[in-house]
C-alpha cells in the first residue's frame, strides 16, 4: 500500500470563501445574517421554555431550603440531587450557550451564491462549510416572523436532495430568494437541456392545459 502523503491535498488554507472557489468560479451574491436580528432571535428563541423550566426547578429547590429538608438529606443523596438538577436544567444551559455565542456565530456565518453552487459557512470555534449544488435544489421558501419584520429581515429555507438548510436573518429576503430561484432554474435548465441541444422552436415550452382538454376528459372517465 502506498504511503499516504498529506501534501497531496495541499496546504491548509483559511476558511475564507475566496479559498474555497474553484478555478473560474464566480461569486454572484454574498451576505451575512443581520447582526442585531440574529442576536435577538437567539435571545427570544427558546426563551419562554427556558424561563418556565428555570422557574419550575428554582421553585422546587427553594421549597427544599424553606422547609429545612436540605438539612435532613444525607450528603451523598444531596450531591445526587444537585447533579440531577444540573442535568435537568439542560434546556436553560442550551439557551444560555446560544445567547452567549450568538455574536461569534454571526461573525463566522456567511452565505455565498456562486455560478455553480451555494456555500454556507458557519460555526463557533471550528468552521463548518456546506456546499449545495443548484441541480439538487427543489424549493426555495421565505419565512418572515414578527421579530424579522422589526429588523426587516427574513429566513430563506432551501430544500432538495440534501438536509434542509436555512439562511437566517437575511436582509431583503424576498429579493434574494427570487434571485436564487432564478439561478436554480437557469442552472437546472442548462444542465438538463444545454443550449446546444435546444431547438429554435419548442412546442412544449409554456404549454397551457385546460379542463376541456381531451386528455383530461378521457382521464376522468
Amino acid at each position: 500500500m502506498a504511503k499516504f502523503d498529506e501534501r497531496y491535498f495541499g496546504e491548509s488554507q483559511p476558511y475564507d470563501v475566496e479559498n474555497m472557489l474553484s478555478e473560474n468560479e464566480q461569486v454572484v451574491w454574498r451576505g451575512k445574517p443581520n447582526k442585531k436580528a440574529f442576536i435577538m432571535s437567539q435571545v427570544f428563541r427558546m426563551l419562554p421554555f427556558a424561563v418556565i423550566w428555570l422557574i419550575f426547578d428554582s421553585a422546587f429547590i427553594a421549597i427544599m431550603f424553606a422547609t429545612g429538608a436540605v438539612k435532613e438529606i444525607p450528603v451523598p443523596l444531596l450531591v445526587a440531587i444537585a447533579v440531577f438538577f444540573v442535568l435537568h436544567l439542560t434546556p436553560v444551559w442550551i439557551w444560555l450557550y446560544n445567547v452567549l455565542t450568538a455574536a461569534k456565530r454571526q461573525q463566522n456565518t456567511e452565505y455565498v451564491f456562486t455560478d455553480s453552487r451555494i456555500i454556507i459557512k458557519s460555526g463557533v470555534i471550528g468552521v463548518d462549510v456546506v456546499n449545495i449544488y443548484y441541480a439538487d435544489v427543489s424549493n426555495v421558501n421565505v419565512r418572515v416572523g414578527l421579530s424579522d419584520k422589526i429588523f426587516k429581515v427574513g429566513d430563506i429555507y432551501i430544500t432538495g436532495t440534501f438536509k434542509a438548510q436555512v439562511l437566517w436573518d437575511v436582509e431583503k429576503p424576498y429579493e434574494v430568494a427570487t434571485a436564487l430561484q432564478k439561478v436554480v432554474h437557469d442552472i437546472k435548465t442548462d444542465t438538463y437541456f444545454p443550449n446546444e441541444l435546444r431547438p429554435d422552436v419548442n412546442r412544449g415550452y409554456e404549454t397551457r392545459y385546460t379542463p376541456d382538454d381531451k386528455g383530461f376528459k378521457d382521464g376522468t372517465k
